[in-house]
């Protein structure tokens, strides 16, 4: 937020005075040099602003959900449309702020090793009283429009007693409410999306993950591609697996020599070594498809893309050390 308010004020000073027109991703244009910087100005304050307040209240002892709590953009600031929290807002952009300079953590040692959320609920439901008290006070809070404390409360026995239909019905309701409250697009969508799951459960696709179109994921480096496939690596099944392939990427020029070893993927450029398990020659495109778990490596073998010489079982054993991802996943429901 400081280096963005700082380009913006840069901005101004290069180019303001002979600017016709600017645009930007979530806003309508602007035309004319004094609208321009009239409009650069008020958005390099705001980001300012967010970024001092946040961090002069944490001088202060305040922590994230405090600081996000209190503040708010001063009156010619907030009153312009562009500033408004119609996609980010200042609540979620202020813990954004405490998040880059501290961490998640707030100094309070009750929140430096809580329980998981399914363990913490239990013992939460059970402290008040069980699931039914739980809900039945919840629709009293819900009938008095404390949305935000109906979600906080109820969530607990949604994680506690997942099957728990009337729990999950009001939670539903209430992130529902609270999506048609919010100002902020992605905040409306997040709650909407978690009203979904309540009520129809987690959506069902094809098991794979949705990287991307695939000019971008082509326009990947490969050292980009073994990074994501460092990521797929499951470590403790791997933890025990000691492997090494030196790999050839015909259409990029390039050498590597990757292995496995304690459940962590490392892979050096220009490295090809005698002691490896096998060697692999292949296209880019060839690797992304495995990385991508769109062909197996017979497959890849048989279209002439991938090549194997010495212990294939190396490049076997490799490949099913690789987690699958998919796309869908439950946010509100354990």
């Amino acid at each position: 937020a400081l280096a963005w308010s700082k380009y913006i004020d840069e901005s101004i000073a290069l180019f303001g005075a002979d600017t016709d027109i600017v645009f930007a991703s979530h806003h309508w244009p602007h035309w004319g040099a004094d609208d321009i910087v009239d409009y650069l100005s008020k958005q390099r304050d705001a980001y300012r602003y967010i970024h001092d307040q946040t961090m002069r209240l944490a001088n202060h002892g305040s922590t994230s959900i405090e600081i996000a709590e209190q503040l708010e953009l001063p009156a010619g600031l907030r009153d312009e449309f562009f500033n408004r929290d119609y996609y980010g807002t200042v609540n979620h952009n202020a813990k954004a702020v405490y998040q880059r300079y501290i961490g998640w953590f707030d100094g309070n040692p009750a929140n430096l090793h809580p329980l998981p959320p399914v363990e913490s609920s239990v013992r939460y439901v059970d402290y008040m009283g069980g699931a039914d008290e739980v809900v039945r006070k919840a629709r009293e809070a819900f009938a008095a429009g404390d949305y935000r404390w109906v979600a906080q409360v109820v969530n607990h026995v949604v994680f506690a007693e997942p099957d728990h239909l009337d729990a999950k019905a009001l939670q539903a309701d209430t992130l529902e409410q609270l999506g048609y409250q919010a100002e902020s697009g992605p905040w409306r969508a997040f709650y909407l999306t978690a009203a979904q799951e309540l009520r129809a459960g987690v959506p069902t696709g094809d098991g794979a993950a949705n990287l991307g179109s695939a000019d971008v994921v082509r326009a990947m480096t490969v050292e980009m591609l073994l990074d994501y496939l460092g990521v797929r690596l499951n470590g403790p099944a791997a933890a025990g697996i000691t492997l090494a392939f030196d790999l050839t990427v015909t259409d990029r020029d390039e050498q590597w020599h990757v292995g496995v070893r304690y459940g962590t993927l490392h892979a050096r450029k220009d490295l090809h070594r005698d002691d490896v398990d096998a060697t692999v020659v292949a296209t880019f495109d060839a690797l992304l498809q495995l990385a991508l778990s769109q062909a197996t490596i017979d497959e890849l073998v048989t279209a002439g893309s991938l090549q194997i010489t010495g212990d294939r079982s190396t490049l076997v054993t490799f490949a099913s050390l690789l987690d699958r991802f998919s796309f869908w996943f439950p946010i509100v429901t354990p």
